[in-house]
């Protein structure tokens, strides 16, 4: 009896010190806004050390040998940093994917506010960045990562604070992944069409326009399952109201 009562006590300690969902989300906007400092600085390093603080110049990609290869290991780094956060973070895949998705879009965001508040740069939010380099160069105005961002914080948020009850539709899903990939396409049209000249055309490439009519309905496709979310969180909190009354 005695050995029952004290496992019984130790299991409720060890619910109270498991950190609510909150506080797990203070926690991982608090990393990713001091990673979004640390990726603006070695961005920063990185451009003065080849002249490029605004990368839409001629020769926008001048990094050749070892500097090259850095930059790209940089990058997949990142993801992975970002990707384990997910998973200390939550308690279900679905958490744990939602805290990765909100640790990237806070990241992303205060990537830019932060390379503003170092260099000076982006002066607005249309002008050209380069956003990845995997496996293409991606181009795109600022503009359109935040937008992305933003609905990744949406849908991160929604994912981690709502109960386990709330689902996903595969559907929503399905529109989602339309949408990413027409925003990749969109993101690498012109690399990708560089890509027959050979490696030097790619890194030269400068692109002039960019398909805003397309990008937003990408995005629109990207936000169905943080719509969803939204969506059906309202119906659960009207119903709970009407059975209070």
């Amino acid at each position: 009896m005695l050995a029952s009562r004290s496992c019984e006590r130790s299991e409720r300690l060890a619910e109270a010190r498991h950190l609510s969902e909150r506080t797990r989300w203070a926690i991982v906007m608090a990393f990713a806004i001091a990673m979004a400092w640390v990726e603006a600085a070695s961005v920063f390093y990185i451009r003065a050390l080849v002249d490029r603080i605004e990368p839409y110049q001629a020769d926008p990609l001048p990094m050749n040998g070892a500097l090259g290869n850095v930059e790209l290991w940089r990058e997949a780094a990142t993801l992975v940093m970002i990707a384990t956060l997910g998973v200390l973070a939550g308690r279900t895949w679905r958490r744990r994917a939602g805290y990765a998705v909100l640790a990237f879009g806070a990241w992303d965001i205060f990537y830019y506010v932060f390379l503003r508040l170092i260099s000076g740069w982006p002066r607005t939010l249309l002008d050209w960045d380069i956003l990845f380099l995997l496996p293409l160069p991606w181009w795109g105005p600022v503009l359109a990562p935040v937008s992305i961002a933003l609905v990744m914080i949406l849908w991160g948020t929604l994912a981690t604070q709502l109960g386990d009850g709330a689902t996903d539709a595969r559907w929503a899903w399905a529109l989602a992944c339309v949408g990413i990939a027409l925003a990749l396409a969109l993101f690498m049209i012109d690399t990708w069409r560089a890509l027959p000249d050979g490696r030097d055309a790619v890194l030269q490439v400068l692109p002039t326009t960019f398909n805003w009519p397309l990008f937003w309905v990408a995005l629109l496709l990207m936000a169905s399952p943080a719509l969803y979310l939204a969506l059906a969180a309202r119906r659960c909190a009207s119903g709970s109201l009407r059975r209070r009354a």
